[in-house]
């Protein structure tokens, strides 16, 4: 048992430790990172979405820029599109679930935001909608991924591709660049 817990902290390092290693991956990260910053600083929102494990995380990195990260600061506009039940059944019931962020962005999406799509495996069928939706809106749209990037892929602005093909180690590397995100947008605006 005790290896068991040794070899899954290896695995989730190592995926860390290839993260370190690919510098055009690094290069997107800190572009990210800038766009978001530049988002914010001209008044536009930093649009959240994801499925399962991703929503959860969409969640979590909306909150660390809404609320606060490190810096005791004014919020930034941020939300997660999956936090009204009401909407994500009535819009999943009326027009089926592959509309649930689209239909959303229709209406709040404006030139200039950026939209954050989550998913481990990038080929969920509600992000592909989304992004469609945000390109016509003209958003910025980033993508978090496992490493092919799936179908998410050629819609995206900027593609965060995980080296790995594990879905929980992948969770684990998005939170971890999530945050280092949110750290840099931090200091960019309230140094």
């Amino acid at each position: 048992m005790k290896q068991q817990i040794i070899n899954k902290l290896r695995e989730s390092i190592s995926v860390k430790e290839a993260i370190c290693q690919d510098e055009p991956l690094l290069n997107t990260i800190k572009v990210v990172a800038d766009t978001i910053t530049h988002s914010l600083q001209t008044d536009h929102k930093i649009l959240f979405c994801g499925n399962g494990g991703s929503a959860a995380d969409a969640q979590h990195l909306a909150a660390e820029f809404s609320g606060r990260f490190y810096k005791d600061r004014m919020p930034l506009y941020a939300e997660a599109l999956h936090c009204n039940t009401s909407y994500m059944t009535a819009v999943g019931n009326d027009y089926g679930y592959d509309q649930v962020y689209a239909r959303i962005l229709r209406g709040i999406g404006r030139p200039g935001d950026v939209l954050v799509a989550i998913s481990t495996s990038g080929n969920s069928a509600n992000l592909l909608e989304a992004i469609k939706v945000a390109k016509e809106q003209g958003m910025i749209i980033v993508s978090m991924t496992g490493s092919t990037g799936g179908k998410m892929k050629a819609g995206s602005d900027y593609l965060i591709n995980i080296p790995s093909t594990d879905t929980p180690r992948i969770q684990e590397a998005h939170i971890t660049v999530g945050h280092i995100i949110c750290e840099i947008v931090e200091n960019n605006l309230f140094a």
